[in-house]
């Protein structure tokens, strides 16, 4: 074999692998461990906003006593709550997954890339649903519902409001990072089938 020959021989194997693979690759699991992380944050942050959503009120003179507000009062919080603590047990087990695959790539495989792909999609449909749903019980409670006579509560309830409003924006943020990790899933898939 001569010089020419392996020297074409060298040439067409650094064509057919990608340029800087395995950085795209730690590049692509460290972001996701990043992401992982900070949906962690925010969906445990979210949890605990909306369980200590509580407020009493009583006016004063007069022996009837008002309701407690509290997020155990409708069941979109409840929904909310559940849907959010399955989404913050979810991020620990991805971080741990994506942390393994960064730290093994060879164990870093596309279908582990498909598995984080279409659960992040899952997660993604159950956190949304959830924000809507605490998102359209809130708006009821801060203006109210003339059509059906359902009185606004949040002039009453402020800090029960404030705490519910704060929960269903943090969980926007949650929504978006699951959106994104969708997103680099799939690209990272993308880019080793292609």
């Amino acid at each position: 074999m001569g010089s020419d020959e392996i020297k074409s021989t060298v040439d067409t194997e650094k064509s057919t692998v990608p340029a800087g693979s395995s950085t795209t690759t730690k590049s692509c699991w460290m972001t996701q461990v990043v992401l992982r992380l900070v949906l962690f944050a925010a969906t445990l942050t979210s949890i605990l906003v909306m369980v200590t959503s509580k407020q009493s009120k009583t006016i004063p003179g007069v022996p009837i006593r008002i309701p407690d507000a509290k997020f155990s009062g409708s069941p979109a919080f409840i929904y909310f709550v559940v849907a959010l603590s399955v989404a913050c047990f979810y991020s620990i087990l991805t971080t741990l997954a994506t942390v393994f695959a960064f730290k093994k790539p060879a164990f870093s495989s596309a279908i582990l890339l498909l598995k984080l792909a279409i659960m992040d999609a899952v997660m993604l449909g159950i956190v949304a649903s959830a924000t809507g749903a605490g998102g359209g019980v809130a708006y009821i409670g801060l203006k109210g519902n003339k059509d059906v006579r359902w009185g606004k509560i949040c002039h009453m309830y402020d800090k029960f409001c404030r705490h519910v409003g704060g929960a269903i924006a943090v969980s926007l943020v949650a929504s978006v990072i699951l959106l994104l990790l969708s997103i680099i899933s799939v690209l990272s898939l993308y880019k080793r089938i292609r």
